[in-house]
């Protein structure tokens, strides 16, 4: 009797921590996962946007993880993602009734982006389970608190430490191009985490296509330019190199690739 009280105790907590944002449908995802073994508990909010919150969540060995729940009321998603899964030959047929089977199909294109990424050998956060809308992955950080973003980090950043990070960036978009065979889609410096040995870290990857998606090479020059700007512009980098150099080098090592 005590085990089950205890256990009911800890549903409710979990609810009053998420019951203004999330409807009670995602509450009881969360409540599943946590039934499963794959997290205790959640703690505080890690960050916040329009389509999604992600939560410091703990294991039951107390090992601290990234959980990220998707909005299943986002009026937003039908509008902007649904073109990212059109033309993704993963959900070839898939057509979704409503926005929470487009959100549920979301979450899981993005655990399966970040297995690819993370199998190839790109440094992003290693993905641990994914239920309908809730996907726990790898914590990026320490106590508690996670990395900065790139955004955030590069005006604490000493230049040679900006040169590295400028360096990074570039070979995780070719690991991500060439041997993963993915495009991001939105890379920029509000989805790069920086380490405290400025070494960084490719988040958000819901959007990203395989490469033979209609739209890749676009968003591919796309990516590459906001990277080049972002360095170039805003950080003041001499070293930039020429956007059209980079994305001579990706094609390359594509073309290379298929030849193999």
């Amino acid at each position: 009797m005590t085990g089950g009280y205890e256990k009911r105790i800890k549903d409710d907590d979990l609810f009053e921590t998420v019951e203004e944002v999330f409807d009670t449908r995602t509450v009881l995802n969360v409540v599943e996962l946590m039934r499963r073994k794959v997290i205790k508990r959640l703690a505080g909010t890690i960050s916040a946007g329009k389509e999604s919150r992600v939560y410091l969540g703990y294991t039951y060995d107390d090992k601290p993880v990234a959980v990220k729940i998707y909005l299943t009321s986002s009026a937003e998603f039908k509008k902007g993602m649904w073109k990212y899964i059109a033309g993704d030959p993963r959900f070839a047929g898939f057509s979704p009734r409503n926005t929470r089977e487009l959100v549920y199909a979301w979450a899981r294109k993005e655990f399966r982006n970040l297995a690819r990424l993370y199998e190839a050998g790109v440094r992003v956060p290693r993905p641990i389970s994914v239920y309908n809308n809730v996907l726990v992955m790898e914590f990026i950080g320490e106590d508690g608190l996670r990395y900065p973003l790139l955004v955030e980090a590069y005006k604490d950043l000493e230049l040679e430490e900006l040169e590295k990070v400028y360096g990074r960036v570039l070979e995780e978009l070719e690991k991500m191009v060439c041997r993963a065979r993915l495009v991001h889609g939105d890379l920029s410096e509000f989805n790069i985490m920086v380490t405290p040995d400025a070494d960084v870290v490719i988040i958000d990857v819901s959007q990203a296509l395989d490469i033979g998606h209609p739209n890749a090479l676009e968003l591919l020059k796309r990516d590459v330019e906001r990277v080049e700007s972002f360095f170039k512009d805003e950080v003041g980098l001499n070293s930039v190199k020429d956007i059209n150099s980079i994305l001579e080098v990706l094609l390359k090592c594509l073309e290379k690739r298929k030849v193999e």
